[in-house]
């Protein structure tokens, strides 16, 4: 009998240390002017990190199995990754310097386990879903309300093709950035949107300097067209996590056209980006 229960307690203290050794978090560095890469052995279908200071970048569009992590100084924080198989990784994340490694290679091994079946989280899926609707809800509130208030941050403008692509202000609110973007179609054919993305990329100074490139992803678009008819305007906002550059970096909004060649890069000053209304 004593046998017995020395056997359980020996097997509680393992399957407790199995789940401890399991849930250990390595550490993986970053900062600001390289990108680490992460790649995982099942395609992304979200990640997360627990502050500002970190940026995990992914192809949010079509699922590939790695994404780019970079950091600001700061404190240290974490990253979520879940799979497209629902498998869950978890990272700390610190800022160094000095990296040693720039390359990740995931072993499935290091998962420390599963997203919950669909059924078990039905009642927090509901509730995830209104609170997602009233963010949404505010985003729209406030984005209207911007496109109804003049405002100007200076000449912020490009020209081409008869396209003018212009940034009409920047402004702060609740963590946020709003990017008010103008485009206008002043020549004498439609213009088919393929995409208006955001970059910020350091600036190339010298000929053997590498370009490094990192697309800020918006939360939300307002009014987003897919064309602008000869000879009209629209305004859009895009919605963006707070973020700041430092003066070796900049913002470049990036405007390409549809099966056509008409494609505008329109620069960004850090000053602007640090400084919104």
């Amino acid at each position: 009998m004593k046998k017995y229960i020395l056997t359980k307690a020996a097997l509680l203290v393992f399957i407790i240390t199995s789940a401890q050794t399991q849930e250990k978090l390595d550490t993986i560095y970053a900062n600001d002017y390289k990108n680490v890469a992460l790649f995982f052995p099942k395609a992304i279908n979200q990640g997360i990190t627990g502050a500002a200071n970190f940026i995990f970048t992914y192809n949010r569009e079509k699922q590939q199995h790695f994404g780019l992590l970079q950091a600001k100084p700061g404190k240290e924080s974490n990253l979520l990754v879940i799979g497209e198989d629902g498998s869950v990784f978890s990272y700390i994340l610190k800022y160094k310097e000095q990296l040693t490694r720039l390359n990740y290679f995931i072993p499935k091994a290091e998962s420390i386990g599963k997203e919950k079946p669909v059924a078990m989280v039905s009642i927090k899926t509901s509730n995830s879903q209104k609170y997602l609707s009233d963010k949404e809800d505010y985003y729209r509130k406030f984005c209207s309300y911007l496109l109804s208030k003049k405002q100007r941050i200076g000449r912020i403008k490009k020209r081409k093709y008869g396209i003018i692509l212009s940034v009409e202000g920047i402004v702060f609110n609740k963590e946020q950035l709003y990017f008010v973007i103008k485009i206008e179609n002043r020549s004498g054919l439609d213009y088919d949107l393929n995409f208006l993305k955001l970059v910020s990329e350091t600036r190339k100074k010298g000929k053997k300097k590498s370009l490094q490139r990192l697309y800020q992803d918006p939360v939300f678009k307002y009014k987003m067209p897919t064309k602008v008819r000869k000879n009209k305007t629209v305004k859009i906002v895009y919605v963006l996590p707070k973020f700041s550059l430092s003066k070796e970096r900049r913002a470049i909004l990036e405007l390409n056209e549809k099966d056509g060649e008409r494609n505008l890069k329109l620069k960004v000053s850090h000053r602007l980006i640090n400084n919104p209304n």
